[in-house]
């Protein structure tokens, strides 16, 4: 016997650095890094726009001097003349090199985007459904849309914006210094004095925004889950109640939101009271400078120029930091989402199975003991052992909570045992990889799981390489052919969201043909004929037994009809097997499945008249 122990859930966050600061959006690097090529290119259009916009005072400089103080009239003409050709010229630079940096960036932004969303969404996919027990729904999907919306902004646009301004605020310190090194030095002393709030206030819009982020997630959840059950909703007249809880939850967000707002507008005011403040002072020394006639009225211009460039490349980068603190925020959201490890792994070295016999697959569980993690006091299989032989079919069944469901959640290995091993033709489970394992093993469950896609499509799903007369004659196996041939468009009818255009019945079928297109060695069937009417259910038990034929089945049922027909039948009661053998041996036990029986058949008697 083999003994292992699964190891300890990673926590969501573990691989994510609980830093509170921009350092957060290196997690995109990767997402960046396969498009070099293209931050290049448009850095190289940010480098012309900047070369441009830097140009146009230069240019003012000189129309001021040369034209308008030119003594010659003549003279001072051709001197506006070549400079507004020559601001022509920028302008046509500027204008393309922009474009072209627009374009550029727009497109890393929706590309990232596109790849992030796709990388959060494989790796969602692929957890263990210990994973999906504490995560809801909404939330993942929020951080999907809204997250990822968030950082195609940084991406596509503030990026972009920030390194351009830099640009543009470093180019602007280097002329304004050429131009009055005086006047220079006094404006940055003041500047100075405008970092320290911007800082503070960044790190506070910061954490709010992350906080408006959840708040949001909060509220898609609570919708998902109304939306997902409103024929329950509006079978008990909760209509209003559900609309009451989701406006909790919305205006939960709206109040975090305006405080996010809050902090953000103060922080734009604060950058633009100060910095235009600093630049009022500085240009009125210098128009002192020109009335001293120590600077010339050209120059002052210039300078005017240069500084509005400055003061305005740092009022752009303020709002910047403001997108960027947001974007913290949901990247490290999606890292956390990207972080999360599950302990459902394919192994390093993965074993095969052996080729497939006439009869199907042995399955054998050895010892094997479970308890969920969200319970783990609480064992729901206790030192389990069975062995199914080839071709065998065996009706597990039992009370609720008696560990049926637990016995297939653990064969398809959506969980690994505490203890003792489960083993498919000899080769443990955990030897496999999940696509050898899973691809030997069909399930019908009890909740039908029916597609927004068409007849043939949610069929084709049990095997996407089938051809179509197979999908047909998986669907005449599972008595479905019929009421799919009467749909307005046959198999390529549409079925609705969830499956709505259909009865309970008829998913079930559609599910069952699904399992039997598959044709794995191993068939699970839980309940699965518990939604069909008596007709449908004796032509889907008989397309049943005809698909037993050359696999092991495993069946979850509480009706006489389906158990009756096993080989064998284990009783389950409390996660241990307290019984086994067939119906007419049990019944003579008059243990826990006679019971059950006396049960099935007093529920079934005639009403005395």
């Amino acid at each position: 016997m083999t003994t292992r122990t699964t190891s300890s859930t990673a926590s969501p966050d573990a691989d994510i650095p609980s830093k509170s600061s921009l350092s957060t959006l290196k997690g995109l690097i990767p997402f960046m890094a396969p498009y070099r090529r293209q931050f290049i290119l448009a850095g190289i259009a940010l480098l012309f726009a900047a070369g441009a916009t830097l140009a146009i005072p230069a240019a003012f400089k000189q129309m001021i001097d040369l034209g308008f103080g030119a003594s010659a009239t003549a003279r001072g003409i051709e001197n506006v003349n070549a400079t507004f050709l020559a601001l022509f010229g920028v302008a046509a630079v500027l204008a393309v090199a922009t474009a072209a940096r627009f374009y550029m960036v727009s497109w890393l932004g929706e590309r990232v985007t596109a790849d992030i969303r796709s990388a959060v969404y494989r790796h969602v996919v692929r957890q263990s459904p210990e994973f999906f027990e504490t995560t809801r729904t909404g939330e993942v999907l929020s951080r999907l849309t809204t997250d990822t919306t968030l950082i195609q902004a940084i991406v596509g646009t503030s990026i972009s914006l920030a390194l351009r301004n830099t640009l543009l605020f470093i180019g602007g310190l280097v002329m304004l210094f050429i131009t009055s090194p005086r006047l220079t030095s006094i404006i940055l002393g003041l500047l100075v004095l405008v970092v320290l709030p911007i800082v503070l206030f960044g790190r506070r819009v910061r954490k709010l925004s992350r906080d408006s982020q959840d708040r949001i997630a909060d509220a898609s959840a609570v919708a998902g889950e109304i939306l997902n059950a409103m024929p329950t909703v509006q079978a008990f007249t909760r209509e209003g109640y559900e609309a009451g809880r989701f406006g909790v939850e919305v205006e939960s967000a709206f109040t975090t939101a305006m405080r996010r707002i809050r902090a953000r507008a103060t922080l734009t005011l604060l950058a633009i009271v100060l910095i235009f403040g600093a630049i009022v002072f500085v240009l009125w020394l210098g128009a002192h400078a020109v009335i001293a006639g120590t600077m010339t009225g050209g120059e002052l211009g210039q300078f005017i120029l240069y500084a509005g460039i400055v003061a305005g490349s740092v009022g752009a980068l303020s709002e910047v930091m403001g997108d960027a603190q947001r974007a913290a925020g949901a990247t490290e959201r999606l890292l956390e989402l990207l972080g999360a490890r599950s302990d459902i792994q394919d192994p390093p070295h993965p074993a095969t199975l052996p080729a497939r016999t006439a009869n199907g697959a042995r399955v054998t569980l050895d010892n094997v003991t479970f308890a969920y993690p969200s319970r783990l006091q609480e064992a729901a299989l206790s030192h389990l052992a069975l062995e199914i032989q080839p071709g065998e079919t065996v009706a597990v069944v039992g009370p609720s909570g008696a560990g049926k469901t637990t016995l297939f959640q653990l064969l398809l290995r959506f969980y690994d045992p505490q203890s003792g091993s489960i083993r498919l033709d000899g080769v443990d489970v955990r030897d496999l990889t999940l696509q050898t394992l899973r691809g030997a093993v069909g399930i019908v469950p009890q909740d039908t799981v029916v597609f927004s896609l068409d007849a043939m499509e949610n069929i084709r799903y049990g095997r996407p390489d089938a051809t179509d007369d197979e999908v047909i004659a998986a669907a005449r196996m599972a008595a479905a052919h019929e009421f799919i041939e009467r749909l307005p468009e046959g198999y390529r009818s549409f079925l609705g969201e969830r499956g709505v255009r259909l009865s309970g019945g008829q998913r079930q079928r559609i599910a069952i043909a699904r399992a039997l297109l598959k044709n794995p060695p191993l068939l699970l069937l839980d309940e699965a004929t518990s939604a069909l009417d008596a007709e449908s259910e004796r032509l889907v038990q008989r397309a049943l037994e005809a698909a037993m034929i050359g696999r092991t089945t495993i069946i979850i049922a509480h009706r006489l009809a389906t158990v009756q027909r096993a080989d064998r039948i284990v009783v389950l009661d409390g996660g241990k097997i307290v019984e086994m053998g067939t119906h007419h041996e049990l019944v003579a036990l008059r243990g826990v499945y006679a019971n059950l029986a006396a049960l099935q058949f007093q529920a079934h008697a005639p009403v005395a008249a």
